[in-house]
């Protein structure tokens, strides 16, 4: 067989089915990047990454194979412009192609893509762009000056047919994409109100008396805030799902002693007035209209389960510190297939966030969640004439105590400690989301994301719900409570020490029956706001003090407990005590009654309190007995039974050991009772949040 002439050689080329396959695969290729690359998310965007992917992967073994053989063909060829793009292009493709496959196991098999490979891609492309081009044109503008001999037609009408079936080719890699458009269908988002819904406070204020409101300024299909789950089921963020899973923020909705106390509410205040407390617990049920007259199912299924989710506190784009849940929450678009069922499906739409995570990041992650303005959306709340029908009246207010609180520098991040700082504290991560770089002290590649464990002082409902991991939360919130959790990043900021520690002032010495006189001083040492601080209605933080001689015998004691968990009368409480109009106590949470507070006791933070106890000194042991309770300070749970302690001589006391407890726990037991009933048995634990010691060296009176 005669060799082929050059003329004809080239014409072969131009000819060759697996350049023809090649060149319109990375013409699709080069397209639909430049498509994902510069224009917005959207469906048609989504299906070009899949199908972009797939040919990607398609057009490797094609490439090697013709790029192998065009090589050894051309490598004897001298050294040109033309050449040098030639090499060029291959060195890119090749680049191209090891990056796609990097990117496509990383977004299968890891949590997220590399950001150096990701740009290696996007920069790769370019390259490509800007040698192919000069390549491709600079031989085929060479074969159309050669049109004219007979050396050249065949060549020129070879490339001519080149580019058209390259066209071709290219254009119908893209039949599949827009046919994948046009067939699918994504979930119907049913943003509407019911049609029965009740507008009490005008059609311009939905979910009123809530502050809260939506970017359209209508519904949001409970859907759209949801899928919690899929955070940590697509081996993305499961460290912050399985922590956020048990935390306050998830359970708000949950919350029994929330939903008994919104039933109460409904049924004495109207369903309308419940809308007041879901922007805060309950806001996809808020914002799909469920707390609405005609429906006796206030919280939907979907917001029960997750009360505060993932995509409802990160789908906030505005705050306001007027407190009440005042927010504008978007409504973030959701990526193909992701409110759908089936594991394949499922398995695109993680596929698609981790490979095109754009839209993910954009629209979930913001500056906004570094202010403790947004934390005060929230944590911050009053009461005005649209429910109490009297007048405006604060309540808990945790923004406005540390704003006003020496953890608060402004300017100074260096000595300032802000809400996220304490309450979010870092965590060892192989989250997506580790990593930070706006923070003064922190840096992209830290390997560490934020606790959304949120640890506070609710060691109660979390064991009462028995939901998963419920007994290690309860254990770190005991130990948050006592201030054992240690935070490296804000060491050198924070108190050491208890977080309330609690200080016993007594005398070294006491003369047989005379008085003692003891002191408990609380320090509120650590917590940015007041202690206690919440719904200080039904929270109750007290002192437990008992005093024993040198036998064990209790001489004198206060703060104890019941058999059935209400607190002695007369104990040292710091709690409020709200009233209605009719100067009726405020206690079963009924706020909606609320007007005023006849008494408040907290500790400002950095502020020290102190309380003072005083009894005889007793000169004989005592045998058995318990000491009458101290007087009534306005205590709300039921007195004990008082009984007078019997003394009967055995010996003479040379000793007192004093023992002061500070205690804390979420919920009354009287409101306990009133939700749930005396025969439920439920009852809130308490922790011991400090405790101090002393000694006391009794002499004879004679």
């Amino acid at each position: 067989m005669p060799t082929p002439t050059h003329a004809e050689l080239k014409a072969q080329q131009w000819q060759h089915v697996l350049l023809r396959c090649v060149a319109g695969l990375l013409g699709f290729e080069t397209l639909s990047g430049l498509s994902i690359y510069f224009l917005p998310f959207s469906v048609p965007n989504q299906m070009m990454v899949l199908f972009h992917t797939a040919a990607g992967i398609a057009f490797v073994i094609p490439f090697a194979w013709y790029q192998l053989g065009h090589w050894k063909i051309y490598r004897s060829i001298r050294l040109s412009h033309v050449v040098l793009t030639g090499y060029f292009a291959m060195t890119a493709t090749a680049i191209l192609i090891l990056s796609e496959i990097v990117l496509t196991a990383q977004a299968i098999f890891a949590t997220r893509i590399g950001y150096v490979w990701d740009l290696v891609h996007v920069v790769a492309t370019f390259a490509l762009i800007a040698s192919i081009v000069p390549h491709v044109v600079t031989l085929m503008v060479r074969a159309a000056r050669a049109s004219t001999t007979a050396v050249g037609a065949p060549v020129h009408t070879a490339s001519r047919r080149f580019g058209m079936v390259t066209l071709y080719l290219t254009a119908a890699a893209f039949v599949p994409v827009a046919i994948s458009i046009a067939v699918y269908q994504p979930t119907r988002l049913v943003n509407q109100l019911p049609k029965d819904y009740s507008y009490l406070y005008g059609r311009n204020r939905p979910f009123a008396p809530s502050l809260a409101k939506t970017s359209s300024g209508g519904a949001y299909d409970a859907r759209s805030l949801s899928g919690s789950a899929s955070c940590g089921t697509a081996n993305c963020h499961k460290q912050i799902y399985d922590e956020w899973a048990v935390s306050a923020h998830r359970y708000s909705a949950m919350d029994p002693a929330f939903q008994k106390v919104q039933s109460v509410m409904g049924e004495q205040n109207g369903p309308e007035s419940t809308r007041y407390c879901g922007g805060c617990h309950d806001p996809i049920s808020l914002f799909a209209g469920t707390k609405n007259i005609f429906n006796k199912d206030l919280t939907n299924l979907v917001g029960y389960k997750e009360g505060v989710s993932c995509i409802a506190c990160h789908a906030i784009k505005k705050t306001d510190v007027k407190g009440n849940a005042a927010y504008v929450m978007s409504q973030p678009g959701r990526y193909v297939f992701e409110l759908e069922p089936g594991a394949a499906k499922q398995a695109a739409s993680d596929f698609l966030i981790r490979a095109y995570p754009r839209h993910h990041i954009e629209t979930l992650q913001h500056k906004l969640f570094k202010n403790p303005e947004f934390c005060a959306a929230c944590h911050k709340q009053f009461i005005d004439k649209e429910i109490n029908r009297v007048g405006w009246v604060q309540l808990q207010n945790q923004y406005d105590n540390w704003r006003k609180s020496r953890w608060n520098h402004p300017g100074d991040p260096t000595k300032t400690i802000e809400c996220r700082e304490c309450h979010m504290p870092l965590k060892v991560s192989s989250d997506p989301a580790r990593g930070d770089d706006r923070d003064y002290n922190r840096s992209p590649d830290d390997g560490k994301h934020r606790s959304h464990r949120f640890l506070g002082a609710n060691q109660f409902i979390p064991a009462a719900l028995h939901l998963p991991g419920a007994a290690e939360q309860v254990r770190l919130t005991e130990k948050w409570l006592r201030g054992e959790i240690a935070i490296p990043e804000i060491t050198k900021k924070w108190r050491t020490g208890p977080a309330v520690p609690i200080e016993l002032v007594a005398p070294a010495t006491a003369v047989a029956g005379r008085p003692i006189m003891l002191q408990a001083v609380l320090t509120n040492n650590k917590p940015g706001h007041d202690f206690p601080t919440g719904p200080l209605d039904i929270i109750q933080a007290w002192v437990e003090l008992t005093v024993t001689d040198q036998a064990g015998n209790v001489v004198y004691q206060t703060g104890q407990r019941d058999s059935g968990h209400f607190i002695a009368p007369g104990s040292f409480m710091l709690k409020a005590e709200p009233v209605d109009q009719y100067g009726n106590l405020i206690d079963r949470h009924n706020l909606w009654e609320m007007v005023g507070v006849r008494y408040r006791r907290a500790l400002f933070p950095g502020f020290s309190d102190q309380e003072q106890f005083t009894f005889i000194c007793p000169g004989t042991l005592v045998s058995t007995g318990k000491p009458a309770s101290a007087k009534a300070r306005g205590d709300t749970a039921s007195p004990l039974d008082r009984t007078v302690t019997m003394r009967v001589p055995q010996g003479r006391v040379t000793e007192l050991h004093v023992t002061a407890r500070l205690m804390y726990r979420k919920a009354d037991q009287f409101l306990l009772n009133f939700l749930f009933g005396k025969e439920s048995g439920i009852t809130a634990a308490v922790t011991v949040m400090s405790e101090d010691h002393r000694t006391i060296s009794v002499a004879s009176g004679e």
